[in-house]
């Protein structure tokens, strides 16, 4: 068999919805594809931390909007949302950061490698939002492994993301992309995002967004 070939079994996936028992995978996920849609695992000494800030909060608080693309190899591929980027955020820091902020300890004074930043940033989180948020009050982000990529399930994935908000009537959703992943942007610019707002607030962050139907 060619090594095209394999790659075309290995990665024939379906999507369904979120389960429990993807976390570890999901999180896995995030670490891998965590340095602007690279590998970032060289990069943590706990592997956990990017799952913390990016995956964990939507799994528990939107596991509803939650999307698992899986292949005979296990999960590889995540997307998630949520519905009103208000509330989420209020429940986010009320609710389920106080836990890992008693776990993670105390904010580094002076963050000496990737580790010690992210903690930083746990216990003060930048939130971005648009500045027509009413018109976009959804918001989502999704990772795939790269055996995944380029084939079509990324589309596939945000359409059945799209589905389910449009089930709960909301019409507009954004997201942030940074603005050195061009390969991003120009994903989410074939799905009908288009730039809403660039460098928010000195933080890097490219928002993107598109009304759904």
């Amino acid at each position: 068999m060619s090594a095209g070939a394999d790659r075309a079994t290995r990665t024939n996936a379906r999507i369904r919805p979120y389960q429990p028992a993807d976390r570890d995978a999901l999180y896995a996920v995030a670490l891998a594809t965590g340095r602007d849609g690279d590998d970032a695992r060289h990069l943590y000494r706990d592997p956990t931390l990017l799952g913390h800030r990016y995956v964990g909060p939507y799994l528990d608080l939107e596991p509803g909007l939650a999307f698992t693309l899986e292949d005979d190899e296990g999960p590889c591929g995540y997307v998630l949302a949520a519905a009103d980027t208000t509330e989420f955020y209020e429940r986010f820091t009320a609710s389920w950061l106080p836990p890992l902020l008693t776990h993670l300890g105390p904010a580094p004074t002076a963050p000496a490698d990737e580790d010690e930043r992210l903690v930083a940033e746990l216990h003060a989180p930048c939130l971005t939002v648009p500045r027509d948020l009413e018109a976009f009050p959804a918001h989502l982000h999704i990772d795939l492994l790269p055996r995944a990529q380029g084939r079509g399930y990324g589309r596939r994935m945000v359409q059945a993301v799209f589905a389910a908000l449009g089930l709960r009537g909301v019409r507009g959703v954004h997201l942030g992309v940074s603005p050195r992943n061009e390969r991003a942007q120009g994903f989410y610019r074939a799905l009908g995002f288009d730039v809403v707002d660039a460098a928010v607030a000195d933080v890097g962050v490219v928002l993107m967004a598109r009304r759904l139907p």
